[in-house]
């Protein structure tokens, strides 16, 4: 019984945190049933015990305790009976050895008796003493003869009584006492027999609830909700095009039509195949800012003679060439929170992440949840309604004016709920849009929440193309909603803010002098070190204007400092 309860209570617990899991699947479904069977069985195994205990145990337990009171006392009146027989023949043999020596006694006083009356030798007085010594040897023997014969038969009565009557008697009651022992022990025997026959009932239906519950188990429909539950709703890729490098490429090709079609074709044979990828071997392409580090103060602090010199500078480089390198790098991207400084991940239970699908599911299960809520608000306001309608034509059963700031405020919760069902209407729309221009290629995609992401900070200056500016945030957003609810990389040490710095540069971070930050990622040789202050707050700041406290088994590129 403890081992069900513990079990009903872990499921239980279980049940609280997957309840759609325990509800979609006949395997769960039926786990739950049997575990109800089995705890209405283990509570028939306690009636049982129960039973035993108050109409078996307690019994017997007292019923043994007179058993061995009254068991005690045949055996005291037996050894009893056996000390008296013992007694008399003791006595007996008593007298009679005293009689058998005084018999003696009385022999040698006749003999001496005898003698003296033959000796002629012998006076007359002598004579008369020896015949009245052998007198009294004779009257006490016959004492002797007397007391003999009057224990012995006292003996004989006592011997006949203890083997013909006491010790008959005691064993009477002893035998009967077993006797009533063993009808104890049946009567128990039929008790628990009718205990069990109580029970065997529930027992019977607890099992056929068992064997119900499996049998109700269907593996075809459990792997059906598996697929229904977890497909990504994606569509396959498409053929990849044949790109053409037999024809040689011009130099005044604009780099924005390098990138579309380059990056076009990229987009279209890996772009369906990023939902599979994992973040650390998808985010590796955005490196630090182009930008060198500024230089230290002219008037470093103490600790900052400990990073040494700055890093030498990178020449910069186009954008097609940089965008280039984001759309065909081996490594995707290396972290795409380093665009946007500040900027908060969305809530863990936003559906955005989520495939088509599954966002889809989401989307409709809270949709439903607020037509509930609308309705409820519709029906109280219509019997509030109906309510004043009763109060206007009976004025004496209550205020109509009172039931106005009701109706108000539902009035202004159904405006509410119904603008949040119109954006949970919109939005599946808005995504199947989206998801059409991504399948056909030709049209750049546009996030439709844009509004409410912060953009990064600066943009790149180096090509004036709207188009391409455009083509890269619209993929920048799109990576952001696949990867965005990701674990954050590792850290692999601290860093203390030798110096204050602004952080205005596109991917870099701000921080003021002292504050402590986490590395994630070592100076590379650029001068920057890639940092986070928070869960959601990553950047690159000079590795100059920091002091590193990296861990001994921490795993990063050399920092240069």
């Amino acid at each position: 019984k403890n081992i069900i309860k513990k079990n009903n209570t872990l499921f239980e617990i279980n049940l609280s945190q997957k309840e759609i899991y325990c509800y979609e699947y006949t395997t769960s479904r039926a786990f739950l049933m049997t575990l109800n069977e089995l705890n209405d069985y283990a509570g028939q195994h306690e009636v049982i015990a129960e039973n035993l205990s108050t109409q078996i145990i307690a019994e017997l337990s007292r019923y043994t305790q007179e058993l061995k009171a009254e068991r005690k006392s045949h055996f005291h009146d037996g050894r009893r009976a056996q000390q008296h027989i013992e007694n008399s023949w003791k006595q007996l043999e008593s007298s009679k050895r005293r009689f058998e020596r005084d018999c003696k006694e009385a022999d040698r006083a006749q003999h001496y008796f005898d003698k003296m009356d033959a000796d002629i030798n012998v006076t007359k007085a002598d004579v008369e003493k020896a015949k009245q010594q052998a007198q009294l040897r004779h009257q006490i023997a016959e004492d002797s003869k007397n007391e003999y014969l009057t224990y012995l038969q006292k003996f004989n009565k006592d011997q006949h009584e203890h083997y013909y009557t006491l010790i008959p008697h005691i064993f009477q009651r002893i035998q009967e006492m077993e006797e009533r022992r063993v009808g104890r022990v049946r009567e128990s025997m039929r008790v628990y027999t009718e205990v069990e026959h109580k029970v065997l009932p529930i027992v019977s239906k607890c099992l056929d609830g068992m064997t119900k519950a499996a049998e109700s188990i269907e593996p075809k429909m459990d792997s059906k909700q598996v697929v229904e539950s977890y497909k990504s709703g994606f569509e396959p890729p498409g053929d990849v095009e044949f790109e053409d490098y037999s024809v040689s490429m011009k130099r005044a090709v604009s780099e924005s039509s390098f990138l579309n079609a380059r990056g076009e074709s990229r987009r279209r044979s890996r772009s369906k195949l990023w939902p599979l990828l994992k973040r650390n071997k998808l985010m590796s392409l955005l490196a630090s800012p182009r930008q060198p580090p500024p230089p230290p103060p002219t008037s470093p602090s103490p600790d900052g003679l400990l990073n040494g010199p700055q890093s030498p500078q990178q020449p910069k480089e186009p954008l097609s060439q940089r965008l280039n390198d984001f759309m065909g790098t081996k490594h995707k991207m290396h972290c795409l929170r380093s665009l946007k400084r500040g900027v908060s991940s969305r809530a863990a239970t936003s559906p955005l992440h989520l495939p088509p699908e599954q966002r889809r599911k989401k989307l409709q299960a809270k949709l439903n949840d607020i037509n509930k809520d609308i309705q409820k608000e519709m029906d109280q306001r219509d019997a509030l309604t109906k309510m004043k309608d009763v109060y206007i034509k009976n004025p004496h059963l209550g205020d109509p004016d009172s039931i106005d700031p009701r109706l108000e405020e539902i009035t202004q919760s159904l405006e509410k709920l119904q603008l949040e069902a119109h954006k949970f209407e919109v939005r599946p729309s808005q995504r199947r849009q989206s998801s059409h221009f991504d399948s056909q290629g030709n049209t750049p995609l546009t996030n439709n929440y844009g509004q409410n992401r912060e953009s990064p900070d600066g943009s790149y200056t180096e090509d004036p193309s709207t188009e391409t500016s455009m083509q890269f945030k619209s993929r920048s957003t799109e990576f952001d909603e696949e990867f965005d609810e990701e674990e954050p990389l590792p850290t692999i040490g601290t860093c203390k803010a030798l110096y204050p710095f602004e952080g205005q540069n596109e991917g870099t971070i701000s921080m003021a002098e002292g504050e402590m930050l986490y590395v994630i990622e070592e100076d590379k040789g650029d001068g920057w070190t890639r940092v986070r202050r928070n869960e959601d707050e990553e950047g690159y700041v000079p590795t100059s204007y920091i002091k590193l406290f990296l861990d001994t088994n921490a795993k990063g590129a050399m920092t240069y400092i």
